[in-house]
This record gives C-alpha cells, structure tokens and sequence, in this order.
C-alpha cells in the first residue's frame, strides 16, 4: 500500500464551520475550524495547495454548498493527480458522494467550458477556481458518462482511477457508513488513522490498512492526561464507578475516556 503517495494529491472534504460566542464572549469552535484558521496552518497554507486539491478558501468558506461545490469541482478538474480521498468522518465522504450525484451535470459545465457555477459568490472562493480552471471537455464528458450511467457502484475508482485508499474515521458511530463507502469505492481501503475529539486527540491507529472492523487505536499519553471511568453495568449501579489511570486499567473491562487537558 501507499506507492506513488507522495506524487500525487489529496482530495479532502472538510468545511470550517461559523464560530460564535458564550455570554461571557469567550469564542467557541470546533477543532477543526481552529485548525484550519491557526497561524500554524495559515503560515503554510502555499504548501497545501502542491499536496491537496481544495483551495483553501474553499475550506474557509462557511456556506456548505459553495464549500463542497469548489472541492468537488477541483478535484474533478485534476482527479488523475488524486491519490487518496478523506474527510474527517465517513458520513463526510458519503455526502461528498451524494452531493456529487446531485450535481455531476453543473460540474461537468463547468469543467467544459472552464467556468465557476454562478451561485458560486463567495469572490475569494470564485478567484481561487477561477485560476484552476480551463476548458476541460474530454474531462467533462468522461464525468458525464460514468455519472449519467444510473450505476454507481465503483464510482469513486472510476472518478479518481489512481486513487489508493479512502482516510476517515470509520468506527464507534460512523461504523453504518463504511458498507456503502465500499459500494462507492469497490472495496478501496478505508483508513481510521487517528481518533480524537474537540477537546484533544487521543490515539493513533498503528495498523492503518486494517479493515474498519478490527481497527484499534493506541493512546499517546502525552496528547492530554487521560483516566478511566469503569462502565458500571445496571445491575451493579449500587456499585460506585472507579476511576483509574492508564497504568491501573484491566483488559477486558470497559471504560469511559475523562479527558484533563491544559485548558
């Protein structure tokens, strides 16, 4: 797995989302907007565009069908440059899918003439595919058969012919997602490489090509200080919950992850 990785690019779905703020006007945000607006990411962001498809003002952009509409259309624009496809949660790959079977025939204009769809208005989201885009009608009408068959089955292959694997993560709740991933994708592997939450990751996952079933993830210890909260099962509830340290947990037990970072 993985050759030919560090040539081509990545075409991932992921959307910052507005932030607002508490009473007291302290802001709040999701991690991946933090992110995706941090001086680290915005120091490098001309390094993103040589190893990803999305413009990044695209990622920035908070109007959800703008946003997905440009990542679609550049990655449709230099899909045999794609190696790998990702969101942040399978259900994020899956609407990328289902936005696609909506809208194949606008992009496919688009990617005809070199044009940027006029409800496209967001001006920084506009410029950017402006500078991407020529007149593509090989490419337009190759989007237009293997869309417009009514047969879906394999299309992400037949979109993207050189890409690898699929990265989201695809257990706990987005587990009902990966069948219809694999439908999508005939049978592409799909990686979990890491699991996480807003508040810090946890965990990365050693074995990233193993399948969605039997993925594990390994806590780091030193991403945040991490105890363990014994599920306590209804007919023990008399039975007060332990909470132990990542030294002191016991193989086979269930427990709940308490999260103490230094915010």
């Amino acid at each position: 797995h993985g050759s030919g990785l560090k040539q081509g690019k990545a075409l991932n779905f992921v959307h910052v989302r507005k932030e607002w703020e508490t009473s007291a006007g302290i802001a709040v945000r999701s991690v991946i907007t933090s992110w995706y607006k941090s001086s680290h990411f915005l120091s490098k962001h001309h390094l993103y565009s040589t190893t990803h498809t999305s413009p990044v003002a695209s990622i920035h952009c908070t109007d959800m069908f703008q946003s997905m509409y440009a990542q679609l259309l550049a990655g449709l624009a230099d899909r045999l440059s794609v190696v790998q496809l990702g969101a942040t949660f399978a259900l994020g790959l899956l609407q990328a899918i289902r936005f696609l079977e909506r809208h194949y025939q606008d992009l496919a204009t688009d990617l005809e003439k070199g044009t940027v769809d006029p409800r496209i208005t967001n001006e920084e989201v506009r410029a950017a595919l402006e500078t991407r885009l020529v007149p593509d009608p090989e490419n337009a009408a190759h989007i237009k058969e293997e869309c417009g068959r009514g047969q879906w089955k394999g299309i992400i292959r037949r979109i993207w012919p050189n890409a690898q694997y699929l990265a989201a993560t695809a257990t706990g709740s987005m587990s009902p997602y990966v069948p219809v991933l694999e439908f999508y994708s005939d049978g592409l592997p799909l990686v979990s490489l890491l699991y996480g939450s807003s508040e810090c990751f946890s965990g990365i996952n050693l074995n990233p090509f193993s399948k969605p079933e039997d993925v594990a993830y390994t806590l780091l210890p030193n991403l945040a200080y991490f105890e363990f909260l014994t599920v306590v099962l209804p007919d023990n509830c008399r039975q007060p919950a332990e909470l132990v340290s990542l030294a002191d947990v016991q193989m086979g037990k269930e427990y709940e992850i308490v999260v103490t970072t230094y915010s």
